[in-house]
């Protein structure tokens, strides 16, 4: 889980930087290195672990 969250605060941060150099293509390219990177590590929070067994 801490993963998940370094890898969305990496998102967030790159997301901004993007954000600022925007029009230009390298925003662009950063921007959505950042978005996906956001999406991800919410993606991979929600995942299912093996480690947890379900209770029945």
């Amino acid at each position: 889980m801490t993963a998940s969250w370094i890898v969305v605060l990496l998102g967030i941060i790159v997301s901004s930087i993007g954000w600022f150099f925007t029009p230009h293509a390298w925003g662009y390219g950063l921007l959505g290195f950042g978005l996906a990177h956001i999406v991800l590590g919410i993606v991979d929070m929600f995942r299912f672990s093996p480690d947890h067994d379900e209770q029945s």
